[in-house]
């Protein structure tokens, strides 16, 4: 059967390879989708045009224009991962202990996007997990990032505060592997185990799926979007101009260096490195900063 238009728009809910899930803005039923061709450039955020084929199956004609989007990327290719949002959540805990360097390279993509950030820290009900962070939570709300402690396994009513800050926004969640990402989904949204099973089946006509990225509806309003958790997380389409912009705290320093071109490293004369030796910036994300960002 041949598409018979390709004006309908929808929002990509689900996708796993080529295989998509949308939701149409005329409402119905969820269509499962392809892209089109060989393009392979739709994410979960997207907005899209598509073709109905039948009632339960169409193809993705276009993608409309993002208003941003989260991207990872090393020196030999790049994914995005998620568009079109109002904020992200970083997933962090003491037990095990978040890498803190995969976490500047997640809020570096997310700063030269423009997209607001909060960070979730997760299992604070232990006191193993809330004193191992403690001190660094701290850093980061005073640099700006709102940092929102739950125990959704202990103390359910400790994630009024996330719903809060969710609600109506399109919201990615990210986190490394063994944070604790996957409980707290399941604790914010309903069924969300049994969504995910039917999404997968849909998405793979069957066959068993273990990382594919989706949107959840909130009851309080808005989305938010699952990833699968990660070890790493590059950044090679970053500039370094755009990396040493993504610090918050040296921003204010920019400019009073000595040299014009410092790479704010071994320079004489670094304001940003004179600034962590006598502790008005955090040493451990300057010396972070120096092994994440190249010179």
């Amino acid at each position: 059967m041949q598409p018979v238009s390709a004006d309908p728009q929808a929002d990509v809910i689900a996708a796993y390879g080529r295989h998509f899930l949308l939701r149409p803005d005329e409402g119905g039923d969820l269509l499962k989708a392809l892209v089109r061709g060989r393009r392979n450039d739709c994410v979960v955020g997207d907005r899209v045009t598509f073709a109905r084929l039948n009632d339960e199956q169409a193809v993705i004609e276009t993608v409309l224009p993002r208003s941003n989007r989260v991207t990872r990327s090393d020196n030999f290719r790049s994914k995005t991962i998620a568009a079109n949002l109002d904020l992200a959540a970083v997933v962090i805990s003491g037990y095990p202990r978040f890498n803190e360097a995969l976490l500047i390279r997640i809020l570096m993509a997310l700063e030269a996007e423009a997209i607001p950030c909060l960070l979730i820290a997760t299992k604070q009900d232990l006191d193993v997990s809330r004193e191992a962070i403690s001190e660094r939570q701290d850093v980061y709300r005073s640099l700006g990032y709102p940092v929102v402690p739950t125990a959704a396994k202990a103390a359910p009513a400790s994630l009024q505060p996330l719903a809060q800050q969710l609600r109506d926004k399109r919201t990615l969640l990210l986190g490394e592997s063994g944070m604790g990402k996957s409980t707290l989904i399941n604790a914010l949204v309903k069924g969300a185990e049994q969504q995910t099973a039917a999404i997968s089946q849909a998405l793979a006509s069957g066959r068993h799926t273990t990382t594919f990225t989706r949107a959840f509806e909130l009851d309080q309003g808005g989305w938010i979007l699952d990833s699968p958790g990660f070890q790493t997380f590059e950044i090679a389409h970053l500039s370094r101009w755009q990396m040493v912009h993504a610090m918050p705290e040296f921003r204010p320093l920019l400019g009073h260096c000595r040299f014009n071109d410092c790479s704010h490293d071994k320079e004489p004369g670094c304001a940003i490195r004179a600034a962590a030796q006598d502790g008005r910036i955090d040493p451990l994300r300057y010396k972070l900063f120096t092994e994440v960002a190249p010179s």
